[in-house]
């Protein structure tokens, strides 16, 4: 059995490819710039936003981790049935599965879980929510100031380790039984965007100061986040989904720890696990 993981240089897709290796599997990568990965791998050059790049790059794969990208799914998943590739992986979000899909995050991940539920290959969606690092993006203000401006600070989130999403999406590709299940996945503890502060600082051994903007100001401070270049509309969106999450409990589910027999790594973990990053 050979899998092809897309986005394989990504925070999930690198750790696939990792997981798939240690259990023997031989892995094909496709990336639009395919460097630093392992000894081993077989390495291709492929845009998700042009199938035309993947002509070449099914043959022989029988099972695709799949990044989601909804600018060429069809033609992607297309080339995939060509190819005969038998089940594909999809790292989907949980965005999909909330009351409220009239936005530009949900949609986009929902045109690509259509495309894939009508490929007629076998599939498997991973869902995961908050992924934690999200919170990368605090670490250049974090190191240069000490502490950071943060839009609604009290906001819960139920942040995710990708290292536990892309076990999840491990154990549906090497073993049976996960074709046409959709798997929401979240971390353990719902935790504020300041106590993630405070984990960061315990992880790096500094105290790190927070403080807590509203209103027009918050607008400000999480464009102020995003890499140049983001659309609007998706800042937009981030900053909806976190005002609304003031004073509220985020999402816990018990997927990860289901599936893989143990717990899932909470944010403390996380930190201490890429502390180099924020020190």
């Amino acid at each position: 059995m050979t899998v092809l993981v897309t986005g394989a240089t990504g925070n999930v897709g690198r750790n696939v490819v990792d997981l798939l290796l240690a259990e023997g599997v031989p892995v094909r990568a496709a990336s639009r710039t395919p460097s630093g990965l392992p000894a081993g791998v077989d390495v291709r050059t492929a845009d998700l936003t042009d199938p035309g790049s993947f002509v070449d790059v099914f043959d022989g794969v029988d099972k695709v981790f799949l990044f989601p990208n909804p600018a060429g799914v069809q033609g992607v998943v297309a080339a995939a049935k060509t190819a005969g590739v038998q089940h594909i992986v999809l790292l989907s979000s949980i965005a999909t599965a909330e009351p409220n899909t009239d936005n530009m995050i949900a949609q986009a991940h929902l045109a690509v879980e259509s495309a894939v539920r009508n490929s007629g290959i076998a599939w498997t969606f991973v869902r995961p929510g908050f992924f934690a690092t999200n919170t990368f993006r605090m670490a250049p203000v974090l190191k240069k100031d000490g502490g950071i401006r943060i839009p609604y600070a009290q906001a819960e989130f139920s942040p995710i380790h990708e290292h536990d999403i892309a076990a999840v999406a491990a154990v549906a590709l090497l073993n049976e039984g996960h074709e046409a299940a959709a798997y929401p996945l979240t971390g353990p503890e719902s935790i504020t965007q300041a106590k993630m502060v405070e984990l960061i600082g315990q992880a790096v051994g500094r105290q790190l100061w927070v403080e807590d903007v509203s209103g027009d100001e918050a607008e400000v401070e999480s464009a102020k986040s995003f890499p140049p270049g983001t659309p609007p509309e998706i800042i937009k969106t981030m900053l909806g989904f976190t005002k609304a999450q003031q004073g509220r409990s985020a999402r816990v589910e018990d997927t990860t720890e289901r599936l893989l027999g143990r717990p899932a790594r909470t944010y403390a973990e996380w930190a201490v696990d890429h502390k180099a990053a924020f020190a």
